[in-house]
Formats: structure tokens, sequence, C-alpha cells
């Protein structure tokens, strides 16, 4: 390497990378270059970093069917093997590099873009805990606010490191070691305690009229805290640690939530509201695992599934559209999968789903029994319903005797026909 001209920091990177599994260097475009694997290690893209200061520092493959960077997280096909009860993510490919070159594998890396609820949402499948650990610049701030929120909407326990001494984890455990990274993490703050650093820094509380901002901004935060256990844990820490008495927080907090309560009632405008699917956990698991066997299975499980499950059997309108669409194509002799997500570009909802189902890690070993098995856990459960129904009838006043009879043979017939599926 000396030999061709390159300074010390080109050959310490250049080292680095070679030494893992995570890329190799481009001599001829002076670039370090990143191989992008999705979670079944399969390779989709590359990444480029220089090794000067030219610009742009980062590069990536262009985007496609085959390739999203708001889908897809750098190292997490290693990062979900790793049994910690949290997933820390960095900024950038080297962050990631560095720390697992370390030992530290729980670590994966955004592509170049903003946290997606894509992306979160492949976080928190194999993470409770997700810990953010992004540039201290104003960019990495900034970044990291925007994470957050998504990062919660998503159900993860969201935690923020705090680094000083270092400007990115790269640089922090090359100076100071595994030891001192991990234990910034075990005391990385929560989304509360870091939004109130950040408000705090933009305030003089000494200033009268700055600290009754930084209270009322605070008790805001505060009244969306859900647990009151929690809210009471974190207002005793902000009173001692910004000297604001807990009573003043309390009576903010009060008011804030009185006056929600208020223009809840003075209200009269029509709402737009955002349509929740009102459907059971298991229903849209059972569905999605329908899906999993269309996509990867193609016209094997088609041919057998069209004939017994239909389209207004799913109760999952997401669902419903993503079946609607695959039965389309299948019938059309189009059963290329990568075409899958291209369907619905517009629909955000569908990809999310559709993103879930595709991160799922497909082990089925016999794909016959799997295609058997959900089809005749459908015919059970429409057995079920009808059952129910036939015994709500049943307790309705005003049955004649022959109706009675009709119901308690129509039940036998459900029990004798659910027996020969079992």
């Amino acid at each position: 390497m000396k030999e061709k001209g390159y300074n010390e920091e080109e050959i310490i990177l250049s080292n680095l990378v070679k030494k893992t599994n995570y890329g190799y260097t481009d001599i001829y475009k002076n670039r370090l270059m990143f191989p992008i694997q999705d979670i079944r290690n399969r390779y989709i893209a590359f990444g480029g970093r220089v090794l000067d200061n030219s610009l742009p520092k980062y590069i990536n493959s262009p985007e496609g069917i085959v390739y999203s960077k708001g889908r897809n997280l750098y190292a997490m096909n290693i990062a979900k093997n790793v049994k910690t009860e949290n997933i820390i993510m960095v900024e950038g490919y080297m962050d990631a590099v560095s720390l697992h070159q370390r030992g530290i594998q729980n670590v994966v890396a955004s592509l170049g873009t903003a946290l997606t609820e894509s992306q979160a949402r492949l976080l928190r499948k194999y993470a409770e805990k997700v810990v953010i650990s992004y540039d201290s610049d104003g960019a990495g701030q900034a970044a990291t606010m925007r994470g957050l929120e998504i990062l919660k909407n998503v159900g993860c326990d969201v935690r923020i490191l705090q680094m000083e001494g270092a400007k990115d984890p790269d640089e922090y455990v090359i100076k100071y070691g595994n030891g001192r990274f991990n234990l910034l993490v075990d005391n990385a703050i929560s989304l509360i305690e870091f939004k109130t650093k950040v408000l705090k820094k933009s305030l003089d509380i000494n200033n009268v009229s700055d600290k009754i901002k930084f209270l009322k901004e605070t008790a805001k935060l505060l009244t969306t805290v859900d647990s009151k256990i929690e809210q009471e844990l974190y207002i005793d820490k902000i009173a001692k640690e910004y000297k604001i008495s807990k009573e003043a927080i309390y009576a903010e907090i009060n008011k804030m939530q009185n006056k929600k309560v208020s223009s809840k009632v003075l209200e009269k405008a029509p709402r737009t509201v955002i349509k929740k699917e009102n459907v059971q956990k298991k229903l849209i698991e059972r569905e999605k695992s329908i899906l999993t066997l269309l996509i990867y299975e193609k016209e094997k499980a088609y041919e057998q599934i069209k004939n017994e499950i239909k389209i207004e059997d799913f109760k999952s309108e997401i669902n419903k559209k993503i079946l609607k669409k695959l039965y389309e194509e299948y019938e059309k002799g189009n059963s290329n999968i990568n075409n899958v997500l291209s369907y619905f570009n517009e629909d955000e909802e569908v990809m999310s789903r559709l993103t879930e189902i595709m991160a799922d890690e497909y082990k089925i070993k016999n794909d016959d029994k799997a295609i058997k098995n959900a089809i005749n856990t459908y015919k059970i459960e429409k057995l079920d319903t009808r059952k129910m129904e036939l015994i709500e009838k049943q307790q309705m006043p005003g049955l004649s005797k022959e109706e009675e009879i009709a119901i308690i043979q129509e039940i036998n017939k459900i029990i004798i026909e659910k027996k020969l599926i079992k």
C-alpha cells in the first residue's frame, strides 16, 4: 500500500475493511466499497466511501426493485443473530464496521437516508430496545430526533447514546475501547430525557422567561407519557436536575390536560380519522402466512390455495389488496416475485406490510404440508364462525321446532366436517 502512495489514514481504513466480511478497497476510484446484504445474506447493492476529502463522501448503488435504502439496514443480517436485548443504530458504514470488528456486533447502520418506518419495523422485529448512536454534530442531532419519533411509533423502547470526547462511535471505540462504549450503551437516556436536554440547550434557564418556557415545553413532553408511574419518575428527575418544583410541573401538566379535554368537548367540526384495522393480530399473521406461501411458492401454492381461500375470506383490508393482486398476476401467468413491490409503489400501507412479509426468513421445509395446513386452518375457521352463528340463532325466541332441528343438524354436520379436516 505504501508503494502506491497511500497515506497512513488510508492504510488504516483499507486494512480495517479488509479484515472483515463487510467490504473491500477499490484502488482505482480511491474509494472503500461496502457490499450491502439483506437479512437473508443476499448481496443487493454496494456502498462506497472516499478515502480523501472529495465529494460526495458516500455513494450507493441506484435503487430499484431489489434494493431500496429505506427498506434495508447495513449489517442487519449479522446483528439480528446476536443474543442481546438491544440493537445499536449508527450513522455510517465505518461506525458499524469498526464496532463489529471489535466484537460489538449488535450494530446496524442506515444507508444514507433518514430512518424510515420500514426500517423501524425491521429493528422492532429483532429487538425491543433500540439505541441510537448518531454523530454529535447538528445534522446528526436532527436525524436522531426524526428517527426517535418513528421508532417510538412502532413500539420500540428508544434510547439515545450520549458521547463526550469523540464525534462518532468509531472514534470513541478507537480512543476509549469496548468497555467504556458498552457502559455508554447501558446508560443511554430515554426519549423524554433526550428531548429535555435538547430543549435546555436552546434556553437559558437562569432567565425567568426562558425558565417558564422550559417548564411549559417540558410539561408538554410529559403529557405524552401514558404511564403515571413513569411520568412521576420523570417529574422527580427533571425537578432535581433543573431545580424546578414538582408542584409547578404537575400544575402545568394538569392545566394542559384540562385544556385538551375542554377543547375536545367544544370541538364541533368533524375530524378526519385515520382508519385502523380492527382485526385480531392472530388473523393478520395467519393471512400473512398465506401471502408468504403465494410469494415464495408461486404457482404451486396458487393452484392449491385459489379454490379454497377467496379474497373476501381475508379480514385485513391491506392483506386483501395484496392477495387480490397476487391472484390477478398468477392468473396471467406472471410469477416473478421481484415485481411484487413495484405493484404497490403508491400505497405506503401495503408497501410496509409487504416489507414485513419479505423481511421474514422463509424456513418452510415441507411446502405441501405448509400449504395444506394453511388451507385447513381457514376451513376450520369458517366452520367455527358458522357454528357460532347457529348457536346465537338457537338462543333466539320464537323458533319453530323444525328450525331448531335444522340448526342442531347443521351444528352436528359442522362437528363431523371439522373432525375430517383434522
